[in-house]
């Protein structure tokens, strides 16, 4: 689990695996799509102090290498903020953090499904995740174009969809 010394170093992966040239290194990259930033040290603070929520991390060697958000929603868990660090994406790390996520949300929440909302556009990351078990519901959301704490649109399509996973 985060603590406020690590929002420094969870701001930095995200970034560094969505945004930038920087994130061209893995296959996560978000930088065709949008500039600007994914995420703010407040945004990340938001997640540590939210009542309901969690920050997972995972390290290598003293390093951070990947993290994500669960959000205790009632009966579902809400999965977000998912980075693996570019030059360690492709070796089944994303995949660990994954089952982990779902695995705690089952236990100590006892939610019988994580919900994530994923760009629309982004079809790679869509497959991914329809690989582990996640489904596309077709509930579309704007995209929240004038602030800029979710980025700068390159385009003027993007939305997000609801993708969906039991955790029975």
């Amino acid at each position: 689990m985060a603590a406020r010394a690590d929002i420094p170093a969870v701001v930095e992966l995200i970034e560094s695996a969505y945004r930038g040239d920087a994130s061209r290194a893995g296959w996560t990259t978000e930088a065709d799509l949008l500039d600007g930033q994914r995420t703010d040290p407040e945004g990340v603070a938001a997640v540590l102090d939210a009542e309901h929520g969690r920050l997972l991390l995972a390290e290598r060697d003293g390093a951070l290498v990947a993290c994500c958000q669960l959000e205790h929603r009632g009966d579902h868990a809400y999965f977000g903020m998912f980075a693996v660090r570019p030059a360690r994406q492709g070796g089944g790390l994303g995949k660990a953090v994954m089952a982990e996520a779902e695995r705690f949300a089952r236990a100590e929440w006892g939610a019988r499904e994580m919900r994530m909302t994923v760009i629309r556009q982004r079809d790679d990351l869509i497959a991914w995740y329809e690989r582990r078990g996640y489904e596309r519901t077709g509930e579309v959301t704007p995209f929240p174009y004038g602030d800029e704490r979710f980025g700068i649109p390159r385009r003027a399509d993007l939305a997000f969809e609801l993708l969906v996973k039991p955790l029975a």
